[in-house]
């Protein structure tokens, strides 16, 4: 299927003269497992919208050791900092899933933003969803376990992708959720045992969603609420 910068919701929900400005100016890239789109305090030249891909955002510390702090799927947009003012983040934007994504020179978005339009509107609630994404992804890595910390990851995935399979290793998942491999190994076989998912090889296939979501923290709802309440429209799609 050919790609279309409507996969993106937040393109697809932006108003016909929005996106007449827009959408020519979009550059289709490819978004491989692993792939820095940028790294801690770089200046942010592009903006990017994945159409099929996921972004992990991950927070490094000076030994090398990560922990993922949000994601971004075809919900969103990687590289708020630019159009907020900052020009630099503290984090990594890594992509978790690999796709492609739409790339936007970050000075056109600027000036887009600039124009206190219908952009700018919408793309002021995707930061606060973003937000709370963040704030609550801290929480959880506080005080719940590394089981109720996969469970969030993968439902957090899952709604970022059209299929229940995902191809991540343990070790990549254990950078991103911050822990021990052996914890994930220990998670993961425990979700296997209760007909929740299947690993083999790097992939992952998420068997039963509904016992998936009662196994999980508050916390992918809390998130989810949040983001239907500020982008009903996106959800909605």
């Amino acid at each position: 299927m050919p790609f279309s910068p409507a996969q993106n919701r937040l393109l697809q929900v932006l108003p016909e003269d929005v996106q007449c400005r827009v959408f020519p100016q979009l550059e289709l890239v490819t978004m491989p497992l692993g792939h820095v789109l940028y790294e801690s305090g770089i200046a942010l030249q592009h903006v990017y919208f994945p159409a099929d891909s996921i972004v992990s955002l991950l927070y490094v510390m000076k030994d090398g050791a990560s922990a993922e702090i949000a994601v971004v799927g075809n919900e969103g947009v990687v590289g708020v900092a630019l159009f907020m003012g900052g020009e630099t983040t503290p984090n990594r934007a890594v992509v978790q899933s690999g796709g492609a994504a739409y790339r936007l020179k970050g000075q056109i978005l600027k000036e887009e933003f600039a124009q206190s339009g219908a952009l700018q509107h919408l793309f002021l609630r995707y930061t606060q969803s973003l937000l709370t994404q963040m704030a609550q992804t801290a929480v959880c890595n506080r005080h719940h376990t590394v089981e109720q910390q996969l469970c969030r990851w993968l439902l957090m995935s899952l709604d970022r992708l059209t299929s229940n399979k995902l191809t991540m290793t343990q070790e990549l998942i254990s950078n991103m959720l911050g822990v021990r491999r052996e914890g994930v190994t220990e998670a993961a076989g425990r979700l296997q045992s209760l007909g929740v998912i299947q690993y083999s090889r790097g992939i992952i296939t998420v068997l039963d969603r509904p016992k998936l979501e009662n196994i999980c923290c508050e916390c992918y709802r809390v998130v989810k609420s949040e983001t239907e309440r500020l982008l009903p429209n996106i959800i909605a799609i």
